[in-house]
């Protein structure tokens, strides 16, 4: 049998893939890598498909053994490097990242644990999907598919801030400027949830509160105390605070990499 030994889980560690979007009306979010370049990434350096599942693991700490015969392995997110020959019954640690929050783990085969709802990825809301990886979870890996990739290389962050584009109730506040101008820190308590940001309170114009409605990958929320949260893969499908502004798609892998104290600033996009 070919699977992966969990000496030490270390902070958080998850098995995700691409996610499951499109059971946002069963109130299941779509979860997924939170830094989808870098999990693609890592498992097209290892020769796998890109809808194959793997390891996101927070500030390092996780300890694993290959439990079977040796295979390609490959390490991304805070740091990146080529795939490498991963001998049988060797141990493996994941240091902490030299610069983000998050670390890809890919071995060629992938994570074969049993799919929920069509993916192998264990979303921290509702907890849908595989069980989080603790000590001593042992986790089987399929079929290698392909050779390993000689050369790639990782995405890179985009200068200058994330790409904003208004929200659905962007006129509960008097402009987006308080949002674009301001410089946020994000906050310790941040989560594949979202990023949760300190700064200058962003104030409403409109009293009252919202009906629930429902939520999108990359909305920034405000709640009452001001303070935006930008939505990441594991967000409530509904949500009653009002979006002011939307992240662009290809710009929100930046915020799995942001760690708490890190400034943040936000950027008006064209739609285009």
């Amino acid at each position: 049998m070919s699977a992966l030994e969990v000496i030490g889980a270390g902070a958080l560690t998850t098995v995700q893939d691409l996610g499951r979007p499109g059971w946002a009306h069963l109130g299941v979010p779509r979860a997924g890598a939170l830094d989808a370049p870098a999990a693609a990434l890592a498992n097209r350096l290892v020769g796998n498909p890109p809808e194959s599942a793997l390891l996101e693991t927070v500030l390092g700490g996780l300890t694993v053994r290959n439990a079977g015969p040796g295979r390609w392995a490959a390490l991304t997110g805070g740091g990146a490097g080529p795939a490498f020959w991963w001998a049988a019954g060797a141990e493996l640690r994941v240091p902490e990242p030299t610069y983000g929050v998050r670390t890809y783990l890919a071995v060629a085969g992938g994570i074969a644990v049993a799919p929920v709802l069509g993916s192998r990825s264990t979303d921290t809301l509702a907890w849908v999907g595989p069980p989080r990886v603790v000590d001593g979870t042992t986790l089987p890996l399929g079929e290698p598919a392909a050779e390993p990739r000689a050369l790639d290389v990782p995405a890179v962050r985009r200068p200058g801030g994330l790409r904003v584009l208004p929200g659905p109730r962007a006129d509960w506040f008097a402009s987006l400027d308080p949002l674009v101008t301001g410089v946020w820190t994000v906050r310790p308590d941040s989560d594949r949830i979202g990023l949760r940001l300190d700064g200058p309170p962003l104030e409403r114009v409109r009293e009252g509160e919202l009906p629930s409605e429902g939520m999108v990958l990359g909305a920034v929320q405000v709640p009452p105390n001001g303070q935006p949260i930008v939505f990441l893969a594991d967000h409530p499908t509904t949500g009653g605070y009002p979006v002011i502004a939307v992240v662009r798609p290809d710009d929100l892998w930046q915020c799995a990499q942001a760690r708490p104290g890190e400034r943040v600033r936000f950027l008006r996009a064209s739609r285009g």
